[in-house]
């Protein structure tokens, strides 16, 4: 089965972030879930901001870099909103990845100042009135899919961020099945290429 280096959002390792962990698992795929916060969870994604800003993004991204230590090249980088810069910097810097899945956010490819790696798949999912998203990573998401031959964008109805998160107000069901169902069939591939 695929391996997957999945990082957390804003709020941290939120119970529902780590519910979806599990229901990868129980799929019989090997997920890591490093901890960007040192234990820290957050009430809201403003504080969680807040918490990232006081410790820094640099410092955020040098931690998911960490987390890869000890593990193969060959992984699927994912991420939930913030957990997006460290999973898809690493899915374009750091050779050998099986694909990405970002979730509720995205970056240009330029940001990491190399273009897509050629035939790494992906997968992005957001919400299509989510204030976040609208503010820049929508269009960065278009962008970067076009670029990709196994390039995907999932938009779902509605304004919520982290609504893949059962924990969180944000959470909605019928949206989060979805993107579960399309990221099981998405690792399901990358698990059955040679």
């Amino acid at each position: 089965m695929a391996e997957v280096l999945l990082f957390h959002h804003a709020q941290g390792q939120t119970a529902g972030f780590l519910a979806f962990a599990d229901q990868l698992r129980r799929a019989r795929h090997t997920v890591h879930t490093p901890d960007l916060y040192d234990g820290h969870t957050f009430a809201s994604i403003d504080d969680g901001v807040g918490y990232a800003k006081k410790v820094g993004f640099g410092t955020i991204a040098e931690r998911g870099k960490k987390a890869t230590e000890g593990l193969p090249s060959g992984l699927v980088y994912a991420g939930f909103s913030l957990g997006v810069m460290p999973a898809q910097s690493l899915a374009q810097t750091r050779p050998g990845a099986k694909g990405a899945l970002l979730f509720s956010a995205a970056f240009p490819a330029e940001e990491f100042g190399r273009p897509w790696p050629e035939g790494v798949p992906l997968q992005i999912h957001m919400m299509d009135r989510d204030k976040w998203v609208l503010e820049g990573d929508l269009d960065a998401a278009r962008k970067l899919v076009s670029t990709v031959k196994e390039g995907e964008l999932f938009l779902y109805p509605g304004e919520r961020h982290l609504f893949a998160d059962s924990s969180l107000s944000d959470y909605d069901p019928e949206a989060a099945a979805h993107l579960t169902q399309r990221v099981l069939t998405f690792l399901r591939k990358i698990d059955s290429k040679p």
